[in-house]
């Protein structure tokens, strides 16, 4: 799977590549007043207009090679499998411990009095601070 994405974004690059050097070499409408003034296309390797037809061209096939290459690395991306997507993963949960029983333990009382609870009279645990 690893090899498909790899052909896949390297022919993404590519064609984004191209994309780019074909929309430079394009002229743009306010090229013909430049035309006018010497530096026309009249004597290029396609003709006057070929080359205008030949590049929209190239840019639209390169276009639609962007696109469905954008939506082969979705595809990849989206459906690929984890090998080790974190370091909790391998990390197993412990079993659940019975909590102990109410008779099993006595629990000591916070409601009893000092008095009763074994305290002495001196202990000044029980004194709120002023």
């Amino acid at each position: 799977m690893n090899i498909w994405l790899t052909l896949v974004l390297i022919v993404h690059v590519v064609a984004a590549l191209a994309i780019i050097g074909l929309v430079l070499l394009q002229h743009g409408k306010g090229a013909d007043v430049g035309a006018a003034f010497g530096s026309g296309a009249s004597g290029s390797l396609f003709g006057a207009t070929g080359s205008a037809n030949f590049l929209s061209r190239a840019t639209g096939v390169l276009a639609a090679i962007f696109f469905l290459t954008s939506l082969g690395l979705a595809y990849l991306a989206s459906h690929r499998t984890v090998e080790g997507a974190g370091v909790m993963d391998a990390v197993k949960e412990a079993p659940v411990s019975p909590v102990p029983s109410p008779t099993s333990a006595p629990v000591p009382s916070v409601d009893k009095p000092a008095a009763e609870s074994g305290a002495s009279k001196d202990s000044k645990a029980n004194e709120v601070p002023k």
